[in-house]
């Protein structure tokens, strides 16, 4: 069922307004009335969609996350899980990241709580774990959980670093550099 258009501007509308409130303040701070001022909406449209400003940034989040899946995901279907099959234009995470750089530019922000952090951690930990174990074999000197976070850190440092560089490395660049990270020894390998 296709969602009405006004509710889709309104929505987009509070995130927007969410973000620029975000760059300024800590979310537990932002109230629904200088969110609903900064979106230019009043409460009672906002009410027809939330009760608090934290579900706001909650649904933007599982948007962003399900997209993130989605991206790190598509190299790996198109590759049957075969790794090393792998080429640079497959790679869809960097154009994930360009599209929603506003969110992840408060996300790596340093002076941002890391609870943020922790939140996009555990969600990518979870979605890499479940790919892990359906489609891959875990060499067993190593823990699983331990693998999991070594390679959700490794994913999220490749952002923070190019966050770190004002996002000016060419995707192609991060593409190129991600195919020469990930052609070293895997612990993890295809299912046969």
């Amino acid at each position: 069922m296709k969602q009405d258009l006004r509710i889709i501007k309104t929505k987009d509308s509070l995130r927007h307004a969410l973000l620029a409130l975000l760059k300024q303040k800590p979310l537990e701070t932002i109230t629904i009335a200088e969110l609903c001022r900064e979106a230019t909406i009043n409460r009672g449209t906002f009410y027809l969609h939330y009760k608090e400003v934290h579900e706001v940034f909650r649904e933007y989040l599982e948007v962003i996350v399900e997209d993130l899946k989605q991206s790190y995901e598509e190299p790996y279907y198109k590759t049957n899980y075969h790794i090393q099959n792998l080429e640079a234009d497959m790679i869809k995470i960097f154009h994930h990241v360009k599209k929603y750089k506003d969110f992840y530019q408060i996300i790596f922000d340093e002076r941002i709580p890391m609870m943020y952090y922790y939140l996009l951690f555990d969600t990518v930990r979870s979605f890499m774990k479940e790919s892990i174990e359906e489609h891959f074999e875990l060499d067993h000197s190593i823990q699983l959980d331990y693998l999991i976070s070594y390679q959700t850190n490794a994913i999220l440092g490749i952002l923070i670093e190019w966050h770190r560089h004002g996002y000016e490395t060419s995707i192609q660049e991060l593409n190129q550099h991600l195919i020469t990270i990930l052609s070293i020894n895997s612990p993890v390998r295809k299912m046969q």
